[in-house]
């Protein structure tokens, strides 16, 4: 009997896996997390398959929840990079005189302001690129959106926390000027 299940579900599976596979990477899944979740939905189906009566619906149920679950995930643990903005006020300032020590330490303040007033996915893609240096793909991959959205993420971060600086520090915009 288990052997009879264990062959239904090896053709099953054969059937399914590559309907199953492009409908996850078509939910924003990179490929390696793409492959996990469609084990992992096959390995819920095979667990209820006493219980279930579609097991190809199951599997793409159970896909679509595990997909929005790892997309939840790397949102959560990109936004969480922004965390690591914190460790800039405590930098060591060597030699520096007790002024310049002042002007680093409010730059630092002003840039975490700046970064923390971009929208979610923006200040995690900024935060990777520039305190963790990830490349535009890995950044893509992280958080599930194509590299053209990574680079657009980037651009605007820049461009906002700039035009933030120079409105704390009263400097003239910088459009006008072709550059």
């Amino acid at each position: 009997m288990a052997d009879a299940l264990q062959d239904r579900f090896a053709q099953f599976f054969a059937e399914t896996r590559q309907s199953l596979l492009g409908y996850v990477r078509r939910l924003g899944q990179a490929r390696d997390a793409a492959e996990d979740i469609v084990q992992d939905a096959f390995a819920k189906t095979l667990e209820q398959a006493h219980d279930v009566q579609q097991p190809k619906a199951f599997a793409f149920v159970t896909a679509r929840n595990l997909s929005r679950d790892a997309y939840r995930h790397q949102r959560v643990a990109a936004t969480e990079t922004v965390g690591d903005i914190e460790a800039l006020g405590g930098i060591e300032h060597e030699g520096a005189s007790p002024e310049e020590v002042a002007i680093a330490e409010e730059a630092s303040v002003l840039l975490r302001e700046a970064i923390e007033r971009l929208p979610p996915q923006c200040r995690a893609a900024f935060a990777l690129k520039v305190f963790h240096a990830r490349s535009y793909k890995d950044i893509a991959e992280q958080l599930g959106i194509s590299t053209k959205t990574v680079e657009k993420h980037i651009a605007r971060g820049l461009r906002d926390t700039h035009a933030f600086m120079r409105r704390r520090y009263q400097l003239p915009d910088r459009e006008g000027e072709g550059s």
